[in-house]
């Protein structure tokens, strides 16, 4: 269920930025430029159909985030990250036998290394 969840919230992301970035720029940014007229649609324009589909994609997209949160809450509502811990600690872990090939030679194993006298 996350899963599918997951992937309809990245295929919503990845549309919302594609409408969002085909869409014609009004001008104006950052409220510059935009006063004149005064008129009665108060210098805003109709709504086009790019800007309902964004609209539309960007509620489905806080829709999906909250189901993303909300399965992932209760996912996690039945462990805690302490009882993990307590649960790995109380593990006995096995160092495996080497013997003793690894160990340094003593002074008995020592080769014998000619005197250059």
């Amino acid at each position: 269920m996350e899963n599918v969840v997951l992937v309809i919230h990245l295929i919503l992301a990845l549309s919302l930025i594609g409408t969002v970035l085909l869409q014609r720029s009004e001008g104006g940014g950052l409220g510059m430029g935009g006063g004149g007229g005064g008129g009665a649609t108060g210098g805003r324009p109709a709504p086009t159909a790019m800007s309902k589909v964004t609209w539309i994609l960007a509620i489905a997209f806080i829709c999906t985030s909250i189901a993303l949160t909300l399965i992932s809450a209760s996912n996690s509502a039945n462990s805690s990250v302490v009882d993990r811990v307590d649960t790995e600690a109380t593990e006995e872990t096995t160092v495996p036998d080497l013997g003793e090939s690894l160990l340094p030679p003593s002074n008995d194993d020592a080769p014998l290394i000619p005197s250059a006298d």
